[in-house]
């Protein structure tokens, strides 16, 4: 019998201490409401679910010295959660939204398989805005085993200005869901590799 796979990410729980800074930036990039709120711990939402995102104040769970706290980035942890969006159209309008009120990402790359933004929060935690490039998983999965991956498996990096410039210009976003350029890869992920 094969397992059962989840239908969709329920939530994530973020170990924080910058609680209050954290939820600002979710409400604002998600434009979440908080659904309930103390001193130790944080639950909002952006759609019908009881919550997507829970915060929990270490400030007030763990405390230290805030200046010698050390953030652990980079070290054991999530390394991101990556949402889905339907098209490359709301993809871009989230990146523009998301620039009026000063929040960019720091790494914008056409994977083959999805075409991705990422961004990080104010706990340097990664969230990765994606699109799926294929429209079956047999696509998916064909391109995973092709000469085209193996030869850059991490990516070709974009600049979101232009392909937004394209668009006003008429050219359909459409048009770069298949990764015609395999190089340069990607210089900032090209370790992985």
């Amino acid at each position: 019998m094969a397992l059962v796979s989840p239908s969709k990410l329920a939530h994530v729980v973020y170990r924080t201490r910058r609680f209050d800074e954290m939820i600002n930036w979710y409400t604002t990039v998600f434009d979440a409401r908080v659904q309930s709120r103390d001193e130790v711990l944080a639950f909002l939402t952006y759609d019908d679910e009881h919550h997507r995102f829970a915060f929990a104040n270490l400030s007030l769970l763990n405390p230290v010295d805030p200046e010698s706290a050390p953030d652990h980035e980079g070290t054991v942890g999530v390394d991101h959660v990556a949402y889905t969006h339907d098209s490359l159209d709301t993809l871009f309008d989230n990146y523009a939204q998301l620039k009026e009120l000063d929040v960019m990402p720091y790494w914008c790359i056409h994977h083959g398989l999805t075409i991705s933004m990422y961004y990080a929060d104010p706990d340097g935690n990664q969230l990765e805005f994606q699109v799926e490039c294929f429209t079956t998983l047999d696509e998916a999965n064909d391109f995973m085993t092709s000469a085209d991956f193996a030869a850059n498996p991490v990516g070709v990096e974009y600049d979101p200005d232009e392909w937004l410039q394209e668009r006003a210009a008429g050219t359909p976003l459409n048009s770069k869901l298949k990764r015609e350029i395999h190089t340069p890869m990607s210089p900032l992920r090209g370790a992985l590799s």
